[in-house]
C-alpha cells in the first residue's frame, strides 16, 4: 500500500502547526505570556510564549511538518517498493 505523499505531508503541516499553537496558548492561560525564548525558539526564528510567537511558531510549524510529511511519506513509498511481498 502506497501512501498519498501530498494528503500525508498537510496532515502532518496541519497537526504539528496545530500543535505548537495549543502548546503555547497551553502555557500563555497557565503561567501567562513572558515573551521568554524557549527550546522551540531557538529553532523557529521569531516564536517566543505569546500570542504573536504563537502564532509565527504556527507557521514555522506547518512548514517544518510539511516538510517532514513529505520525506516520511516519500521514504515509506520508496523503501516499500524495494521490500519483496509475501504472499500467503
Amino acid at each position: 500500500m502506497k501512501l498519498n505523499v501530498k494528503a500525508f505531508a498537510l496532515t502532518c503541516a496541519i497537526v504539528w502547526a496545530a500543535a505548537v499553537l495549543l502548546y503555547t496558548w497551553w502555557i500563555i492561560v497557565l503561567e501567562g505570556a513572558t515573551g521568554e525564548a524557549t527550546f522551540l525558539g531557538r529553532i523557529y526564528i521569531g516564536y517566543n510564549i505569546s500570542v504573536t510567537g504563537s502564532l509565527i511558531g504556527a507557521l514555522w510549524g506547518f512548514f517544518d511538518g510539511l516538510i517532514g510529511g513529505f520525506i516520511i511519506a516519500w521514504l515509506y513509498n520508496l523503501l516499500t517498493d524495494k521490500m519483496p511481498i509475501k504472499k500467503k
